[in-house]
């Protein structure tokens, strides 16, 4: 095996066990999401993302290889951090917390993109063109993913902005009254 596919077929290693890692972490962005459209997208990505798993698995068979998953560290970083932006999102206005979410999951979907763009790349270097082919049309779902969550942050960024809204208010006074708190206490 050249050392270019061992690469491809390490990368694809790496990419199954993302995509692995994050169809146990949708469903929890889909219940900590508040806006009906962010979880929407999360549940459609969530199908897709099976979806991923599956293309990657033909991927491994038109290349003679296993599909066997590697730990990927990124990911797991990087649901990590979207663990915590849901936790800390319990103590948030809903808008604020699903501005957090959406953030958290754009840089997963940025690290997807990344990856998927490396390997489709890969595997037409090597002249594994049904493989680049299956790559792509991954590449296109999560740039489309990354696309949609960007249309559904601006309402919210818009309902977030505007003079008369309840979530900035209920965000100031928290902030306000953690402030008066804290001065309290300190004296």
């Amino acid at each position: 095996m050249s050392e270019v596919k061992e690469l491809l077929v390490e990368e694809l290693q790496d990419l199954l066990h993302a995509e692995s890692q994050l169809t146990k972490a949708l469903p929890q962005m889909v219940q900590a999401a508040h806006n009906p459209k962010l979880k929407e997208a999360f549940e459609k990505h969530l199908k897709q993302t099976e979806g991923h798993v599956e293309r990657l698995k033909r991927a491994f068979g038109l290349l003679g290889d296993k599909a066997q998953a590697k730990p990927c560290k990124g990911m797991a970083g990087l649901i990590e951090e979207g663990q915590e932006t849901i936790s800390e999102g319990k103590e948030k206005g809903e808008l604020v917390a699903d501005l957090a979410l959406i953030a958290a999951a754009q840089k997963i979907e940025h690290y997807e993109i990344c990856g998927y763009g490396t390997v489709r790349a890969l595997a037409r270097q090597i002249g594994e063109t049904q493989v680049a082919t299956l790559l792509d049309h991954t590449l296109g779902e999560e740039e489309s993913a990354d696309y949609l969550l960007t249309e559904v942050a601006k309402p919210v960024i818009q309902d977030l902005t505007s003079n008369g809204n309840s979530d900035v208010r209920v965000e100031r006074h928290k902030r306000s009254s953690s402030t008066a708190k804290s001065a309290a206490a300190g004296s």
